[in-house]
């Protein structure tokens, strides 16, 4: 089979990833795989034989009536769909709207967005005087548009919080708010074509709440919830505004989605960006491939990295999706399964099994419930725990349905990227309550569409990988293919496998909290095997098939394909594999896996009278050895929890960023989760440039600034053995922060001493000189009460150098 596989197809061994909704790449330059088509992915338009755009297909007019969308209609004798995750969906209670009414005007004026575009807009017909009745349906629906995309019910997210949107939290101005921000959202969600001014949203608010207005429109334009995209006329507008609000400079590590967006949003925010990426396209972990008979007679697009657009509702992709008018496939809920002799899998036994499986995890679910804080302190694998329940209530003890339950855990172990025993069973499923609604769609042509209109027009330099950063109060320097680069800050949206490998040098080292975070969370491995067949022998009418084995340790072998006839241009099967069987893959031949596959596919077809046809071109993914991503997507590990993926997307000293998939801790794993962050970061960036011009750092030459520092150092307001404390004297507040110095003497240091600094509350400092040695104080800065860390003096944060400011200012007006 290897050897007729070796004749008659062209076989790549591809480096780009996986399957999974996830997301972005970046930063060493490495060697980009080549294959028969060695040309830059250039995905084929098609049209899909159901293109049916979920959710947003036409602009909804904010008076509409907008009823529920029901779930697909399922034909009674298909199987039931596999899901590509378990999820719990948490529905919230609606807020009142007794009292909320009075917010929004009874009769707005006509909406001039747009008016063409909409059919159903104020200037089409006599618009009806809406009653209480209107207005509170109204409400409603807005609340769950902004439920969609991810705000809470009756609250404030963390993001509006910081930004200052009211002036008191909880009460009647946040609740009027709320309504407010729902409403904005929801008129601008309604034609996402067209910039939404802050005019227009005042239109249908009343007057009294014009300041409400403005702090929901600022926050969301600024933080990427509304007039973002790739559309005609929200890039005009961003275009006029670059000039008029001069920021600072950014520079974007990884090209990925996350880096795209941020650089994007951070432009128009009025920030010079820069974008260095390792290879030699856009896209990371998002690829879409061209595939082709050397005749060029079949040609097709194949997404080799994040495929599928899980959720719609809600999702920021699906905005991009409708400006550039692609359309949507919907993913079909039939997935036949087949045994390894070829048959069909019986119905009724296969819903059995997958019910068993079910409450096996709903099980799982209630033990970890009941024994809740043990588990936070010792946590074990969901698959143990999932075993054990399988023993006890003596599920799938026959071979068929003991294969049927692999074919699950295989599906679990592609929706996590990693083996069951690797799964914490306390926090594997922590994102289950945010998860997009909606269906699961393909882009036709593949996702590198959206990658080629995010990435149009950004300086990015390619085949650029970074090799060092180090940064500093007076900004960042970013080391590169050769070439040394300065910024204010930088933002690193490399994958958690770049991270976890050190490919990047940080200096000062990143703080133990977010190393510590880094190792604890898991990044698992999904790999792909893309066929392009000369005809489409399997049907088109499914997207999916299952395929099941008699062994355990190899269940995620192309145990599940996809069928991308209807968006790819072609005849094209994409095999996964997962588990432990995609860390055997990558060390199997290219030739050797597609034979595989196409002894699979034959066992399943041939005695069908079916006849597999020779491929004319196939492509394997070898995600693991990426150098720019060793690996696929996140996963919460044993003895990780929800907590890492925020950890990781703190920011060190006001200078370096973080965003990615695996920042992201509602949405990890995902390419919108990916998109998210980027848009999360760059408002965050933001902030911290805004806080810094009210209090701008010291950026004398260091030499200078050394000098300075020592000279406050001379007159201290504390010292105690090699410990010296400096503290804002107008300040008597025990919390207020304190500068601590601590002298290392060592006869092989050219001055003989070194001074390592760290912020301290005043309190602490006291606290510490009440030690008698030296070597206990240092113990004591690193327990978890105190949890200082010693820096050189280019390492001090952005408060330490405010409060060197500040200090001087005092002794130099006593002086």
């Amino acid at each position: 089979m290897a050897a007729a596989a070796a004749a008659t197809v062209t076989v790549t061994e591809d480096l780009i990833g996986p399957e999974s909704p996830v997301l972005h790449s970046v930063s060493d330059p490495s060697s980009e795989p080549t294959d028969i088509n060695n040309s830059s992915p250039a995905p084929m338009e098609t049209n899909s034989s159901e293109p049916t755009d979920i959710n947003n297909s036409s602009p909804v007019p904010l008076e509409a009536t907008i009823e529920p969308v029901p779930e697909p209609q399922t034909q009674p004798e298909s199987q039931p769909r596999k899901k590509r995750r378990r999820r719990k969906k948490i529905f919230t209670d609606m807020i009142s709207t007794a009292s909320r009414l009075r917010v929004l005007r009874p009769h707005p004026k006509p909406n001039p967005v747009a008016e063409d575009d909409v059919p159903d807009s104020p200037s089409s017909h006599q618009r009806k005087r809406r009653g209480p009745s209107d207005l509170s349906k109204e409400v409603d629906i807005e609340a769950l548009i902004a439920i969609s995309v991810g705000f809470p019910v009756d609250s404030l997210t963390e993001e509006e919080i910081e930004a200052n949107v009211v002036s008191q939290i909880g009460g009647a101005e946040q609740a009027n708010y709320i309504i407010v921000r729902n409403h904005i959202l929801s008129r601008w969600r309604s034609n996402v074509d067209v910039w939404l001014t802050k005019d227009h949203a005042l239109e249908s608010i009343r007057a009294e709440h014009k300041n409400l207005v403005s702090s929901a429109y600022n926050f969301l334009v600024q933080h990427g919830y509304i007039n973002f995209g790739v559309c005609p006329a929200i890039n005009d507008v961003k275009n006029k505004v670059v000039n008029e609000m001069p920021e600072g400079s950014v520079i974007v590590i990884g090209a990925g989605l996350s880096g795209l967006v941020a650089a994007r949003q951070l432009i128009f925010l009025g920030f010079k960006v820069l974008v260095l990426e390792g290879r030699e396209r856009p896209g990371g972990r998002v690829r879409t491939k061209k595939m082709s008979a050397a005749d060029g007679s079949v040609v097709g697009a194949a997404d080799l990295g994040g495929s599928v657009l899980t959720g719609i509702n809600g999702n920021p992709l699906g905005v991009l999706v409708r400006q550039l008018e692609f359309p949507l496939h919907k993913v079909r809920d039939i997935c036949p399964l087949y045994l390894p002799n070829g048959r069909m899998v019986n119905s009724d036994v296969d819903s059995k099994v997958e019910s068993s499986f079910n409450k096996l995890l709903d099980r799982v679910c209630k033990l970890r419930q009941g024994i809740v804080e043990e588990v936070r302190s010792v946590d074990v694998s969901l698959g143990t725990a999932l075993e054990a329940f399988r023993h006890v209530y003596r599920v799938a003890e026959e071979p068929l349905e003991r294969m049927l339950l692999d074919w699950h855990l295989a599906n679990l172990e592609y929706a996590n990227a990693t083996l069951m025993s690797n799964l914490s069973m306390a926090f594997w499923d922590q994102d289950d309550p945010y998860e997009m609604g909606g269906d699961h769609c393909f882009i036709p042509g593949g996702n590198g569409r959206l990658v080629r209109a995010l990435s149009e027009d950004l300086p990015i330099f390619y085949d650029c990988a970074v090799d060092s950063v180090r940064y500093g109060s007076d900004g960042v320097l970013v080391y590169a293919g050769g070439q040394e680069f300065r910024g204010d800050v930088v933002l690193c949206t490399v994958p958690l496998g770049v991270l976890k490998k050190d490919a990047i040098e940080f200096v000062p080292e990143l703080p133990q909290r977010k190393k510590d975070a880094i190792e604890r969370l898991g990044f698992g491995l999904l790999n792909k095997v893309a066929i392009l067949f000369p005809y489409d022998f399997w049907g088109g009418e499914i997207d999916t098939f299952g395929h099941l084995t008699d062994d355990p340790k190899m269940r995620g072998e192309f145990f599940l394909f996809y069928s991308y006839s209807s968006v790819a241009g072609g005849p094209l099967l994409v095999a996964l594999v997962a588990g432990e069987a995609a860390v055997k893959f990558e060390k199997m031949s290219p030739v050797e896996s597609v034979g595989r596959v196409l002894e699979i596919l034959k066992g399943i077809f041939s005695p069908k009278g079916i006849a597999v046809p020779a491929p004319v071109q196939a492509i394997c993914t070898r995600w693991g050895q990426d150098q720019y991503s060793y690996g696929s997507y996140s996963y919460v590990a044993i003895g990780a929890s929800g907590d890492d993926y925020d950890i990781l997307a703190e920011n060190v000293a006001d200078r370096v960023f973080f965003a990615g998939e695996a920042t992201n801790r509602q949405y990890p794993a995902t390419m919108h989760g990916a998109f998210l962050s980027g848009m999360r970061e760059a408002a965050h960036i933001m902030r911290v440039a805004r806080r810094r011009s009210i209090h701008p750092p010291n950026i004398m030459p260091s030499g200078l600034q050394n000098n300075a520092l020592e000279t406050l150092f001379e007159t201290p307001d504390l010292t105690f053995g090699s410990f010296s404390v400096l503290y804002d004297r107008q300040s008597t507040d025990s919390e207020s922060n304190a500068l601590l110095r601590v002298e290392f003497r060592n006869g092989k240091l050219e001055s003989g001493v070194m001074h390592l600094y760290g912020l301290i509350q005043r309190k602490q400092a006291v606290e510490l000189s009440k030690i008698e040695e030296d070597t206990r104080r240092i113990e004591m800065l690193t327990r978890d009460d105190f949890r200082v860390r010693l820096v050189g003096r280019k390492g001090l944060c952005e408060d330490a150098e405010t409060l060197i400011s500040q200090i001087s200012q005092i002794k130099s007006a006593s002086s």
